[in-house]
């Protein structure tokens, strides 16, 4: 695991965490721009940098974040974030953690099938098999992904997709690919969720709302006080890697507070 520090002048602390499938370099953008206001740290769990390890558990990256917190001698969070498998991140680490966290976003957050553990396997190879694909041919991987789209502004749509897939191509492991997805979708939750009194927001964009229509409903009724908040005319993760500053704006109003 990685932590990369921006705004450490700044009293109040956000926790990012990224999603799978993406380098850090592109959440430097929108870390950058939460950080004019806050101390962010920006997670990037093991499989995701150059440092040659693989993706175990999201288990294993909420235990390791909140060792790196304490030995931080973070003691409180001021807002917690967490996009696709960062939400599955968040919603454990909600449930496990003695850290408290006074306000939380699950930005399409991943939870538990109730599966049969041989569907939850079947599915996961089938995600393995379509990443790999995405993540070891140029092709494919501009078919998934359009440049059109998943380009930010300014930025040269080729030179931007050539450096993702390099780093992709060079850093993610079958085995981190195939945890990922398993984990994910797989991750063991407490049998007694806590009582919190953190306010929580579970984000999704207009064009994945059915598919996250059963996680949003699992984290409202272990977390009853979550409130949804739908962005339209958005996939999925595309606010924090497309929209930095639209994202920024977005944590402040639901910090209640003027974004500088």
């Amino acid at each position: 695991m990685k932590i990369y520090e921006y705004g450490k002048e700044k009293k109040e602390i956000c926790i990012l965490i990224q999603c799978t499938a993406e380098p850090w370099c592109v959440f430097d953008a929108s870390a950058k721009e939460v950080s004019k206001d806050f101390h962010v740290c920006l997670v990037i769990a093991d499989g995701h940098d150059e440092s040659g390890s693989d993706f175990q558990s999201i288990e294993k990256t909420v235990d390791d974040l909140i060792t790196v917190l304490k030995e931080k001698e973070i003691r409180r969070i001021d807002l917690l974030y967490g996009v696709s498998m960062g939400g599955a991140c968040v919603t454990r680490f909600l449930a496990v953690s003695d850290i408290p966290v006074k306000k939380a976003v699950i930005d399409a957050g991943i939870t538990p099938y109730p599966y049969p553990k041989w569907i939850c396997r079947l599915i996961s190879c089938m995600d393995w098999a379509g990443m790999m694909l995405a993540t070891k041919c140029y092709p494919i991987m501009k078919l998934a992904a359009p440049p059109s789209r998943w380009t930010p502004v300014g930025e040269d749509p080729e030179e931007h997709y050539r450096k993702i897939f390099e780093f992709e191509k060079k850093h993610y492991s079958s085995k981190t690919i195939y945890n990922v997805f398993y984990s994910a979708n797989n991750y063991q939750m407490p049998e007694k969720i806590p009582v919190l009194d953190t306010e929580i927001e579970y984000w999704y964009g207009e064009e994945e709302k059915k598919a996250r229509k059963n996680n949003c409903a699992y984290v409202k009724k272990i977390f009853p006080q979550t409130l949804e908040r739908e962005f339209k005319g958005l996939e999925h993760a595309e606010l924090i890697l497309m929209y930095p500053k639209r994202f920024h704006e977005e944590i402040m109003r639901f910090m209640k507070k003027d974004c500088h």
